[in-house]
């Protein structure tokens, strides 16, 4: 009950994710009617699949992973720019990923997929942004928050690349880029603070 009250806005998240992917597990039509398929949207302007498709999961698997993700980091930026702008980042943030899968898949009109990976992407981006030199733990390897975070976007970026890949690397590296850049925008007092802290000025 702390964590609900102290972070209302990451609860909210976190519930609407859980039940609209709960819900998506045993309504396949919900699914169907609410994932991101090009063909939907470029051909019927169903563009309400950019913004759904965020809220649903492959797997309970898939669900877990991810709110595990922004139970974690969600909070940080919750307090650092408050309930405005974190829904701010958010939101662009998965707006962001869908719109660089909507680009880079133009021509595959079959193409689809779900999850709040972008959103969570862009949330984990802009914690990077204000502790640069937070220690992280990724499979159990520690490093600071910078590099994982200049990792994650190469790896995305060279990875989305690939073809036939079952995961939307593109929709993580557009979520992370646009997190990142509305956290400067937000708070550009940040961006000082970071180069300062990178430079070691």
């Amino acid at each position: 009950m702390e964590f609900l009250s102290t972070y209302p806005i990451t609860s909210a998240l976190i519930a609407a994710n859980l039940v609209a992917s709960l819900f998506a597990f045993a309504s396949r039509e919900f699914y169907e009617q609410n994932l991101f398929r090009i063909g939907n949207i470029l051909r019927r302007h169903e563009y309400h699949r950019a913004l759904t498709s965020g809220f649903l999961h492959v797997d309970p698997i898939h669900l877990l992973m991810n709110m595990y993700v922004l139970w974690i980091f969600g909070p940080y930026l919750e307090a650092w720019l408050g309930a405005g702008g974190y829904l701010i980042v958010y939101f662009g943030a998965l707006l962001g990923a869908s719109a660089w899968m909507l680009w880079e898949k133009r021509n595959n009109l079959n193409y689809s997929a779900v999850g709040a990976s972008g959103a969570v992407s862009g949330v984990i981006l802009g914690f990077c942004l204000f502790q640069p030199f937070a220690q992280l733990s990724v499979f159990f390897i520690p490093m600071p928050a910078i590099v994982f975070g200049i990792g994650y976007i190469a790896l995305s970026l060279f990875l989305s690349q690939r073809q036939n890949t079952v995961i939307a690397h593109g929709a993580h590296l557009g979520g992370a880029l646009t997190g990142l850049a509305l956290t400067a925008l937000l708070r550009p007092d940040v961006v000082g603070d970071f180069i300062r802290t990178v430079s070691g000025g």
